[in-house]
């Protein structure tokens, strides 16, 4: 499963892959990019660029089926665009435009829109307070009759897209019978490109305004909500059921008890006892060895725990503050909260789990409600992070147990 020799590209590109059998890509598009890519040689810029051109080429022919009236092309196409543009957002912090981050993530929402309004029946949009700013929901039906229906939350991870939920969830519940709820939380999509808002280690008071809006529907099953987190989501999803008990089966995709250990050790060895102690380090001593694709790797992970490093490297520095991100990942432990989940609980790992090793292993450990633990496997094509190339597995696997856990 090598589509590039660097790691990190290579699972990208495997996730694009991927997609399509959801049909949030198309094999041919994402190969014929891959050679591109490779043909132009591997970096930051190529990977941008050659899923940029592939956002433009899908974006402009789904508004010319539309045009034409052609809806179903329209709304594949616009799917397909917004999967190519979120290539692209991954590495534009690393290419020659850093600046165009805010820009190359509204071409994927709008094509992400476009495709919500598109589905049959049209996903309903609107957005819930969060602070001074609006936390965007999605919420897809199998079909406007409106009977009661179970329904999932769907959480998506640390630079996860729209696009991603669709391959991860909404399309196997939608074809299941069951409505699907898709939100950008702090730190998420419009929340930390367009508001600046980062992530926050009360997942809680994310989840339970959700909770609140789906029990004011009469088409939602009030005693059967589901909550599904994915990749570093994974992490949130279970630090919100602790508290928000109205939630009755969760789904950690995989679990992860400390974000902060899914960090390189070469960047968690840089944090010291203090916060003095840290920035000198860190301005002093690193900060003038860092390798470009270094630089990059820190401004990427660190981006949605801090506004200060996002606007610095869009434009084109490098932040000064490492203690102030360092400190708002480690603050995502949930360790402690973890017992207090009281709904049954699916824990996934996967064989070759690269960010988060022997973690999903650890949150089974400290569950003590009902549980069930399910290593997706090398032997089903379903290996690495969150099976990028099996989402079609991942998801059977999720909503079988889901379905026998709610007894759908």
């Amino acid at each position: 499963m090598q589509l590039f020799t660097d790691p990190g590209f290579n699972f990208s590109a495997l996730l694009a892959l991927g997609a399509a059998g959801y049909g949030a890509s198309e094999v041919g598009e994402v190969l014929t990019a891959v050679n591109s890519i490779n043909g132009a040689g591997l970096s930051n810029q190529s990977y941008t660029k050659t899923f940029l051109d592939w956002g433009d080429r899908l974006a402009a022919s789904a508004a010319a089926a539309g045009k034409k009236g052609r809806t179903q092309t329209q709304r594949a196409e616009a799917l397909r665009a917004s999967q190519y543009y979120a290539q692209a957002l991954f590495y534009v912090l690393g290419s020659d435009d850093p600046g165009a981050e805010e820009n190359v993530y509204w071409a994927a929402r709008e094509q992400w829109d476009l495709f919500a309004r598109l589905c049959d029946p049209a996903a309903e949009q609107t957005t819930l307070n969060w602070g001074k700013a609006k936390m965007p929901v999605w919420f897809f039906r199998p079909d406007d009759s409106g009977a009661r229906r179970p329904t999932v939350i769907l959480t998506n991870g640390s630079d996860g897209e729209n696009v991603d939920m669709w391959t991860y969830g909404v399309f196997a519940a939608l074809e299941r019978g069951w409505n699907a709820l898709v939100y950008d939380g702090p730190g998420q999509g419009q929340m930390i490109y367009v508001n600046e808002i980062p992530f926050t280690s009360r997942w809680d008071h994310v989840v339970t305004p959700l909770v609140n809006w789906l029990h004011r529907r009469s088409d939602v099953d009030h005693d059967r909500i589901a909550l599904t987190g994915l990749s570093m989501g994974g992490n949130l999803a279970p630090r919100a059921a602790a508290s928000e008990h109205r939630i009755a089966a969760l789904a950690a995709m995989p679990g992860c008890v400390s974000p902060w250990l899914g960090f390189p050790p070469e960047i968690r060895d840089i944090l010291q006892d203090t916060k003095e102690e840290t920035n000198r380090v860190w301005n002093e001593e690193i900060v003038p060895t860092l390798t470009p694709e270094f630089r990059f790797l820190l401004e990427k992970r660190f981006e949605p725990f801090d506004p200060a490093v996002m606007r610095a490297a869009r434009e084109g520095r490098i932040f000064t503050d490492f203690w102030t991100p360092a400190q708002a990942v480690i603050a995502l432990d949930i360790a402690k909260v973890v017992p207090q989940i009281t709904c049954p609980t699916l824990v996934l790992d996967y064989d070759a789990e690269q960010f988060y090793p022997g973690q999903p292993k650890a949150l089974y450990d400290l569950l003590r409600s009902p549980k069930k633990y399910i290593k997706l496997t090398a032997a089903q094509g379903a290996q690495l992070h969150c099976s990028p190339m099996a989402p079609q597995t991942h998801c059977e696997t999720v909503f079988d147990w889901l379905d026998r856990t709610l007894r759908v």
